[in-house]
């Protein structure tokens, strides 16, 4: 294989990373959690989309006394702690990442 076949094969690996990254993007998984009082969606790329909790989560002795706007605020709050969380563990990896390869950025590696 000469260079140009092999440039050309890399452009090809790298245009079907980024078409399947998409596509993760796109995939949204949810699981439930203590028989559905909990409920987490991500993408396929480990984004966390949303989180439902419902009242006998939060307060299980006494659900009715939980209000909606408690429950979304709660929502929200572990969304977003969750994606700071996952925010930091990338910036990490790259970090790593570059310090293994000498700064020289990889296209999909990182």
């Amino acid at each position: 294989m000469n260079m140009i076949q092999m440039m050309q094969q890399a452009q090809k690996m790298q245009k079907k990373f980024k078409e399947t990254q998409d596509e993760l993007a796109n995939i949204e998984i949810t699981a439930k959690s203590a028989g559905g009082a909990v409920e987490v969606t991500l993408n396929g790329q480990g984004k966390f989309k949303s989180i439902k909790l419902s009242a006998e989560a939060i307060n299980p002795e006494n659900p009715s006394s939980v209000d909606e706007e408690t429950i979304e605020t709660l929502e929200d709050l572990i969304i977003e702690a969750m994606n700071n969380a996952s925010k930091q563990a990338s910036e990490q990896m790259e970090a790593k990442m570059k310090a293994i390869t000498g700064g020289i950025s990889i296209p999909g590696l990182f």
